[in-house]
């Protein structure tokens, strides 16, 4: 959910995550200070496809097609070794990034009408953001005491639903993968 900043967040919008809750002790002070939706209430994480379906959308008919489309999806094991950047973004790079890409591209197969991103890029990069909307001479502060921190591993087994209420993102469901 990068690049949105709270006065963007609109209440009913959605999106689908995968949670690092390794990375928080890494990461936690950076976002709160630099990352609108940590202070919006989202914990680190990868975006999996944003913006979602409406919450308006979130019947049993969808959640029942998201358990089966991501439970066909093998569960696998992150590491987080270094940092990438996007203008004025600093993230934390997953690896390997092929099993994040292929959850966002089964989704988005699935339901065409909500493209990563909407549609604002044509390549999809995951990434763990620590800090938006800075310049480079802050991003390279805070990536100089990341690196003293990496590298960790993360299991991902689960995407989970946030939804927007107005206030805050909250989760809504948790869907697991195949393990």
């Amino acid at each position: 959910m990068t690049g949105d900043s709270t006065s963007r967040f609109q209440a009913g919008r959605t999106g689908l995550i995968v949670k690092v809750p390794e990375a928080e002790p890494v990461v936690r002070a950076w976002r709160e200070r630099f990352d609108p939706s940590a202070r919006a209430g989202v914990p680190a994480h990868i975006t999996v496809l944003f913006p979602f379906l409406g919450e308006s959308r979130m019947d049993e008919r969808v959640r029942t097609a998201l358990t089966d489309v991501l439970g066909r999806q093998q569960a696998f094991d992150l590491r987080f070794e270094n940092c990438g950047r996007f203008p004025g973004v600093l993230y934390l790079a997953p690896e390997p990034e092929l099993e994040l890409r292929r959850l966002t591209e089964v989704i988005a197969d699935h339901w065409p009408e909500a493209p990563p991103y909407g549609g604002q890029f044509t390549q999809i990069v995951p990434h763990l953001t620590v800090a938006d909307g800075l310049d480079d001479a802050v991003l390279d502060e805070i990536e100089a005491g990341l690196l003293g921190k990496l590298p960790f591993t993360s299991r991902v087994s689960s995407v989970d639903l946030m939804v927007y209420d107005g206030t805050k993102w909250q989760e809504g469901a948790s869907f697991p993968l195949l393990e």
